[in-house]
């Protein structure tokens, strides 16, 4: 009955926002969430590496007033104890550095009952001092508790982020998702297409949106029509620690998958909401590829 209870909860708060986004979108954990939501980590040892190419960089619903495609590469190591440990390094298209980004971390996978899972880690963000100029947070350090229940009929997810350095943001997101496979193989009996639709909520504060704008004000005016030039440009005016809703988008991946490797494609409807400051954000479509090789 308390499952039942949750469930209706989380379609209220799909209801309330109408549709929804991933979820945790840090720009270079690709590869961690799909394989921290997968049950067969638990179950074995096993090395995991990945290349991912993002069309624009997300950070939890937020995108800047320039496009910026990216390179991601993603390692993760995974014990039998459920103890994983990554590490990522991700390059934006066109700027110098060999990796912008590099992101380090350390976790655990939970197996509660047959349905009930969930996960928590702790991510230090490393940037490169001639970094592209990004939207991200100035807290370098990410604490994430997730929990996931299968119904069966679709797989519910609830996390939890709490970023602190500089500083502090908290997020919530919520995402549902129903994974679906071919049961007939494409060029013989040990490949298979899936496809895992997701509809995802983003809440939290955005202390963040106001650091990047304040250290961008002549970018930002110049750049975009619809953001306000330096003098109208006043980030006191906005309360971006306030916890409110940041995000909802519909995602479709559409996967080809072998014993060892994936190579999916997926393609993402962003809606941002309740934009602060002075990035004035619009509906867009993000597309992913990844290519995903498992050594166990």
């Amino acid at each position: 009955m308390k499952y039942f209870f949750i469930f209706l909860l989380l379609i209220a708060f799909h209801s309330y926002t109408n549709a929804a986004v991933f979820g945790r979108l840090m720009f270079g954990s690709h590869l961690r969430q799909l394989f921290s939501d997968t049950d067969s980590v638990i179950k074995k040892r096993s090395v995991s590496v990945g290349v991912n190419y993002g069309s624009d960089v997300q950070f939890f619903g937020r995108t800047g007033p320039i496009t910026y495609p990216y390179m991601s590469t993603d390692a993760i190591y995974n014990f039998k104890t459920g103890v994983f440990v990554y590490g990522s390094g991700v390059k934006v298209l066109g700027y110098n550095p060999v990796f912008d980004e590099v992101d380090l971390g350390v976790g655990q996978l939970f197996k509660y009952s047959k349905n009930f899972s969930g996960s928590i880690s702790y991510t230090r963000f490393i940037f490169d001092k001639d970094a592209a100029p990004i939207i991200k947070s100035l807290s370098l350090n990410d604490i994430n508790f997730k929990n996931s229940f299968d119904w069966k009929i679709a797989k519910s997810s609830i996390i939890f982020d709490y970023l602190f350095g500089k500083e502090n943001d908290y997020f919530i997101t919520i995402n549902t998702s129903k994974y679906i496979e071919t049961d007939w193989g494409i060029f013989d009996d040990k490949d298979f297409l899936s496809f895992n639709p997701t509809i995802t909520a983003i809440f939290g504060t955005q202390n963040f949106v106001g650091e990047y704008s304040s250290a961008h004000k002549n970018q930002l005016g110049l750049t975009d029509a619809l953001i306000p030039s330096e003098p109208t440009f006043k980030p006191s005016l906005y309360n971006n620690g306030r916890f409110n809703a940041l995000n909802y988008s519909i995602k479709l991946p559409v996967a080809y998958n072998r014993p060892h490797y994936t190579f999916e494609a997926s393609w993402k409807y962003s809606i941002p909401v309740d934009v602060e400051g002075a990035l004035k954000n619009k509906h867009e479509l993000f597309f992913n590829l990844t290519f995903i090789y498992v050594f166990f």
